[in-house]
């Protein structure tokens, strides 16, 4: 494998704690190493541009049975532009649901080398996989959803926490899966009955179990077993006015727990896509910001870690787990809806939006999630995440580091609302007037997120021993620059490296580098009942047998496992 001195460019790596110092990043078999551990390197002169390690995507919806269907519901999504295939580059297509192509490349082009699929049904594993597997370039790992899944309902009503766990341990091994998500617990499956659970103290139909109870339930049971990440969860009571009180609740609920893990985390819940969970007032009349509230009790928890979830004002298509809150969403828009069942599992929607500039309540939603970050005392704590595509798609990052960069760009987003005024009033965010540094973006976009999946022995940084994944940005930090010189650069990476590949050379796709998927073998002891559980579930319920459902050998062609034993 090839050898290179990224030579002279302004490095940024919370892992070193480098601060724009002109620092030289050396490359050999596929890891960051010490400059004497070179012999003849390829040099690159990064004089005058930006260094990063390779970004990190904690939550987005990337691959899998709902991605598909929004591929298929919107045809109207693909026009936005294909391109034919050209050089190294594969044919690909789609903007806010791209092609799993595409997907790889988008990502590539801004500087990312991994991404975590935020959403798996664990009854379409095998469909997710193989879309990871197509999509080029990435290490992916997907996070099986847990929070209404009837096994799970049924050991923890009756308190039942290490089956609940070994049966945690066999779903990510049966699947493939990295973490336990969670989303709308119990309100999903109360979906089923054309319910909800509106707050955590709503009982789930005919289980006698709380949202409450679900939470702390998987909290202490993906503690019991010492996984890499915590529990990543998407709460009940989403896009609502008034929700974030929900949010606080369910914040509460991992509070007396304490971190078992090996793997360096600190935290034992993250909560996702927190914009959307932040909102004041009974109505969208007066809807308003509570993003104050929000980051008051972050703050001041360090055992807790959430992503943004920014509103990017574009067209969209939002699909989520939580199949409640698309019939909502489709019933405020009246656009089209797709809705599904996932047997004893799950279930999601599908519903395009339009985040338009002209609407108070969606530029009240994108204040929010600035907001967020701009209040974030530990910016290793709070991720940047668009819920791709929920809030937008994720080819937005670079502009939503251009508006927390920048004052003067959020001043200018302000003036294009038509009800400038009355957002001004509902939120905090023109009150605001810090501008996050470059070393404070790579907190939010590598060294955290890879922390806090556990995975900061692997990704995140420029340490010796850490992956070659690297990033080379025409951007010089010292020099005067206008908000959209951050987006340019940012949108552009100049080179990437994955794994010591370089897979972008002068802006151009020039390897489809050599993918892995993640996931997690959790080691438990043997546990008759809950494998008896297993079988007779699915002889009696499942439409699919045992066979058919576990993920196997091809669908993963360059697995990494990490093993954690928690026979202990």
């Amino acid at each position: 494998m090839a050898e290179y001195l990224i030579k002279n460019g302004f490095v940024f790596d919370p892992v070193l704690g480098i601060k724009g110092d002109r620092v030289d990043v050396a490359i050999k078999d596929g890891k960051i190493v010490e400059t004497t551990a070179l012999s003849s390197p390829k040099v690159i002169d990064a004089a005058g541009k930006t260094v990063m390690a390779g970004g990190v995507d904690i939550h987005a919806h990337v691959a899998g049975p709902k991605v598909n269907i929004g591929r298929n519901f919107r045809p109207e999504d693909k026009l936005f532009g294909y391109k034919a295939r050209s050089g190294i580059e594969r044919m690909q297509g789609g903007f806010s649901v791209p092609t799993t192509i595409r997907t790889g490349y988008n990502y590539a082009r801004m500087g990312y080398t991994t991404v975590m699929e935020a959403a798996m049904p664990p009854l379409y594993a095998r469909h997710t996989h193989e879309e990871m597997r197509d999509t080029p370039i990435l290490d992916q790992g997907a996070y099986p959803v847990f929070g209404n899944n009837w096994f799970v309902l049924e050991y923890l009503k009756n308190h039942e926490i290490e089956n609940a766990a070994a049966y945690i341990a066999w779903l990510l091994r049966a699947t493939k899966g990295y973490a336990v998500k969670v989303v709308n617990p119990g309100g999903t499956e109360a979906w089923a009955w054309g319910l909800n659970c509106e707050n955590v103290h709503d009982p789930v139909p005919y289980f006698d179990i709380t949202p409450a109870q679900i939470i702390k339930g998987l909290i202490e049971a993906n503690e019991y077993l010492g996984l890499p990440h915590s529990m990543h969860m998407h709460a009940n009571n989403l896009g609502n006015p008034g929700n974030y009180t929900t949010t606080l609740d369910s914040f509460k609920l991992s509070e007396g727990i304490k971190p078992n893990s090996k793997f360096g985390r600190d935290q034992v819940m993250h909560h996702t896509h927190v914009q959307f969970h932040s909102y004041g007032g009974d109505s969208w009349a007066n809807v308003e910001s509570k993003a104050k509230e929000i980051m008051d009790y972050v703050n001041s928890h360090d055992n807790l870690t959430i992503d943004m979830g920014q509103v990017t004002l574009d067209e969209t298509t939002t699909m989520t787990a939580d199949g409640p809150f698309e019939h909502h969403l489709t019933e405020l828009n009246h656009l089209k809806w797709a809705n599904a069942d996932v047997e004893l599992e799950t279930g999601s929607g599908v519903v395009p939006y339009v985040y338009s500039p002209s609407i108070k309540v969606c530029a009240i939603q994108w204040a929010i999630g600035l907001e967020l970050a701009l209040l974030a005392k530990d910016p290793m704590r709070v991720f940047m995440t668009t819920d791709h595509p929920n809030a937008g798609p994720f080819i937005r990052y670079p502009r939503i580091m251009k508006w927390l960069m920048s004052e003067e760009a959020r001043k200018q987003q302000f003036d294009a609302f038509k009800h400038k005024d009355k957002v001004i009033d509902a939120t905090n965010l023109a009150n605001i007037d810090r501008e996050l540094d470059l070393y404070e973006i790579a907190q939010m976009t590598r060294a955290g997120p890879a922390k806090s999946l556990g995975l900061a022995h692997m990704y995140g940084g420029l340490a010796p021993g850490l992956e070659a994944d690297v990033a080379v940005f025409n951007f010089n930090p010292n020099e005067p620059y206008a908000p959209d010189d951050i987006e340019k650069a940012f949108g552009s990476a100049e080179h990437l490296f994955k794994a010591g590949v370089q897979v972008i050379q002068d802006r151009e796709i020039v390897s489809n580098g050599n993918k892995r998927t993640l996931w997690v073998n959790a080691k438990v002891n043997e546990n008759p009942q809950v494998m008896r559980d297993v079988k007779e579930k699915f002889l009696r319920y499942y439409t699919v047998t045992l066979n058919n459902y576990e993920v196997t050998g091809h669908y993963l062609p360059n697995p990494y496992v990490i093993e954690v034993d928690a026979t202990e």
